[in-house]
């Protein structure tokens, strides 16, 4: 008599779970031995039989005693390619009874429309033509939920649907409930004293669920991006001060009734320190640690910054190396005054140990050649190596834009004097397709389609290709930037353009252009940057139909000459070289005389080099709060061409935090245009309005052609200033989402010395000051013209956009007014 017995393991227990009857009879008899060849196989199909007798591993003797047998039980269980095993000896014969798993025929996803089945076939276990294992279908269905989840979608619902087929084969379907994305409807901050709670909701990257989240994704819900956002703010009052902040929570809270999550940060701010000295001492006898100090970036009384102390001991060790200490480690230590709230900083300057790199090994880049990684190290094969560099490489990697992750790691190397550097990377797309549109007072409607990528042939080239078209602007542009000229850390630029202004409101005339320019641009320092160029381009001057068939006639002389009487009684004697008593052109209203001998000229050459120098300690160029931003200019033009000039302008923005958010910012600027050895064309000569002063119409301010009978173009100057402080304050009564902050600023400014054309010899104009009813106004520069307004300023979804109304205080006789003034675009 048979007496059955059923075995379960941890393993046999989850396939109970799972409704698989799975199930061994085993004889309750003594021990017994039997060999591995007389076991006796029944109910498989596709595995050997030999495969099957494989997992009973026999004993001394080479024979099974009921501890083997049980545990080759076990391991044919947890091979996943049977449902049932069942182990008997009916008349003391041992006989394994299989019941194989089905093959899955073909799998297959309904529901998904976020995701797309090539995405989730790649992420399942479970594939085509394989054994369906019910815990492998389980798990894989937990993975289809995690990639909705990660992409914010946590009402995500996955159900496996197995379909029976002939030949023991099986349909695989996961049915997809895909719900709506989970956001975060509200983030808060608990123990912030020093900046309030929107101002951190600019240092974080998650954001509130708002009417326009959808153009974006930073609202989706994302422990990832939340646990990032500790550091981010940690980082932050580190930046000012707070040597002693801790973020210690952040807690995440999924509430039903508002079907999103509600996120906390719990902050302790710690006091605010300064720093009270700053010291060097180097243990190195050949090296004087005070010969590193102008190499750091934290001063007495200042206050204590964690950012400039890290890249105070990256200069310091660079420069170290450079000096042949190329194992010299610096190390800051800060010893703190809880009472004054001061810290003592002290670099320790010491030898490391003395470690070279064996290897550098770049993985994950399928796409971004290896030596546009390599390039980006200061180090290679060989070096010592050097932390502070290799922090460097890891910023700058990143700084790229080519990878979603950047992970450079140290791995012991052959010997203990080798290290390996393992540097991993996650690629992620860089071209980019934009339709921009835009309008504005000055240019009217404006739409500009253009195709750009980062890394172009993977090779790190940036390439981009636009074409604009608007209302009264039209051009194209082609430009191409390689990072490393010829391997070295120098970006060669390479631009295409050809650009048409149309007549407007503003000016009677229109110009085209068609140029090329090449540039150069260094890194001085991470602040500063150095930008040389060099400028080719033809440039000619239209009229409009309204105006053309008089003024087009100026090739023929006094033709195209049609003074006023005024002129012709004050100027001219009384004698009218027309013989047409003044009526000509002006019943249309005629140029000024520097536009028609422009005309009269035809297509002039420019050719001019150039340079830049940018000075950036802004926190954030997209929307900044704190810093500094110079940018001073200088073109020469004479380099061959028809037109010879040097031409300066320096603008300045300072921004400082003061108080409640309310941000500060005080903006200077100036130029002068000088003229080498030829007249200055009026084209040449700086043309102001809104960019100088708020409340003018563009080309508004400066000399002006003022015949009455004429179209009383602006002419410009060769010497401008202008000076403006703002008030940039948040509108706290609505979400910090919305992008809204308004400003109230004051301006003021002058345009004014024009020395372009004001007599032509060929037609016997000439306009002077004597008459000023015919002739040209001249600024002289005391009219200083000023304004006060309020502006609306959106960083709105589809672009940034900006409403300002500014009332002139004080103009020139014959200015242009434009209280209102409204700019923006976007990229779609």
């Amino acid at each position: 008599m048979n007496v059955g017995m059923r075995v379960r393991g941890g393993a046999l227990a989850a396939l109970i779970m799972l409704a698989v009857p799975v199930a061994a009879t085993l004889v309750a008899s003594p021990a017994f031995a039997q060999a591995v060849s007389s076991i006796q196989v029944e109910g498989n199909r596709r595995v050997e039989v030999e495969t099957i007798r494989s997992y009973f591993k026999p004993g001394p003797g080479g024979r099974l005693d009921q501890a083997r047998i049980d545990d080759g039980l076990k391991a044919l269980i947890e091979t996943g390619l049977f449902q049932d095993v069942r182990i008997s000896q009916p008349g003391g014969r041992l006989v394994v009874t299989v019941v194989e798993n089905p093959v899955i025929g073909r799998i297959a996803f309904e529901g998904n429309k976020k995701v797309k089945d090539e995405q989730l076939s790649a992420e399942i276990q479970s594939k085509p033509r394989g054994t369906l294992s019910r815990p492998m279908v389980q798990s894989d269905a937990q993975r289809i939920a995690e990639i909705y989840r990660r992409s914010g979608r946590y009402d995500i619902g996955v159900t496996p649907e197995i379909i029976e087929q002939p030949n023991n084969r099986v349909d695989l379907i996961f049915t997809i409930s895909e719900g709506s994305k989970t956001g975060v409807k509200s983030v808060e901050f608990v123990g912030n004293v020093a900046y309030s709670s929107y101002r951190l909701k600019d240092v974080i990257k998650t954001r509130e669920s708002n009417l326009l989240s959808f153009l974006g994704g930073g609202d989706v819900y994302d422990p990832d991006r939340v646990e990032a956002d500790r550091d981010l703010i940690c980082r932050f009052y580190l930046k000012h001060g707070f040597a002693d902040v801790q973020v210690v929570a952040a807690l995440t809270e999924y509430d039903p009734e508002k079907k999103g999550f509600l996120v906390t940060f719990k902050i302790e701010e710690g006091q605010q320190y300064r720093v009270a000295t700053v010291n060097f001492a180097s243990s190195i006898g050949t090296l004087d640690g005070n010969s590193l100090s102008s190499f750091s970036r934290v001063y007495v009384g200042s206050l204590y910054n964690a950012e400039a102390l890290e890249k105070s001991v990256e200069e310091m060790q660079i420069e170290a190396s450079r000096r042949g200490y190329a194992f010299a480690i610096v190390r800051p230590r800060g010893d703190r005054n809880f009472e004054a709230h001061t810290v003592s900083i002290t670099f320790a300057i010491d030898e490391g140990p003395r470690t070279y790199i064996e290897r550098i090994n770049v993985r994950g880049n399928t796409r971004t050649r290896d030596y546009v990684v390599r390039r980006e190290f200061d180090i290679s094969e060989g070096d010592a190596y050097n932390r502070a560099l290799v922090d460097r490489a890891e910023r700058r990697l990143k700084n790229l834009d080519f990878f979603k992750s950047v992970k450079i790691t140290a791995e012991p190397g052959s010997s203990s004097d080798r290290v390996i550097l393992v540097v991993d990377l996650e690629e992620k797309s860089t071209g980019d397709f934009s339709v921009s549109g835009g309008y504005s007072t000055s240019d009217g409607a404006l739409a500009e389609v253009s195709i750009s990528e980062r890394n172009f042939l993977g090779r790190g080239l940036f390439a981009k290709a636009s074409v604009t078209y608007g209302q009264y602007a039209r051009g194209y542009s082609l430009s191409l930037v390689e990072p490393y000229l010829l391997d070295y850390r120098v970006a060669l630029g390479l631009d295409f353009f050809q650009r048409e202004q149309l007549a407007n409101n503003f000016i009677s005339y229109g110009t085209k252009t068609l140029g090329f320019s090449p540039r150069l641009g260094f890194g001085l320092r991470e602040d500063l940057s150095l930008q040389l160029r060099y400028s080719i381009y033809q440039q000619e001057i239209s009229l409009p139909s309204s105006l053309a068939n008089c003024n087009n006639n100026a090739a023929n002389g006094l033709l195209a000459f049609n003074p006023t009487p005024s002129y012709i009684q004050e100027v001219l004697g009384g004698v009218d070289p027309t013989g047409n008593g003044g009526l000509g052109c002006f019943a249309d209203g005629e140029a000024s005389l520097p536009v028609r001998r422009e005309l009269q000229s035809g297509k002039a050459l420019t050719s001019a080099v150039g340079y830049s120098l940018n000075y950036n300690t802004l926190d954030n160029n997209k929307n900044p709060t704190d810093g500094l931003l110079v940018d001073f200019k200088q073109d020469f033009a004479g380099v061959g061409g028809d037109v010879r000039y040097l031409k300066s302008a320096v603008d300045a923005k300072y921004y400082t935090p003061l108080v409640a958010d309310i941000v500060g910012l005080i903006h200077v600027q100036g130029g002068i245009l000088n003229s080498v050895g030829s007249d200055i064309r009026m084209l040449d000569h700086f043309q102001m309005g809104p960019n100088l002063v708020r409340g003018f119409a563009p080309n508004g301010i400066g000399p002006r052609d003022i015949n009455p009978f004429g179209t009383r173009d602006a002419l410009g100057g060769t010497k401008y200033w202008g000076a403006s402080a703002e008030l940039q304050m948040p509108f706290w009564f609505l979400p910090k989402e919305v992008g809204l902050k308004g400003s109230v600023y004051a301006d003021a400014g002058s345009l004014w010395d024009y020395k372009g054309p004001t007599s032509w010899a060929q037609t016997g104009e000439v306009n002077t000051i004597a008459c000023p009813t015919c002739g040209l106004q001249f600024d002289n520069g005391n009219v200083i013209r000023t304004s006060v307004g309020v502006g609306l300023i959106w960083a709105s979804p589809f672009g940034p956009l900006r409403f300002d109304y500014a009332v002139p205080l004080t103009k020139g006789a014959y200015d242009r007014v434009q209280e209102f003034k409204f700019g923006g675009g976007t990229s779609f």
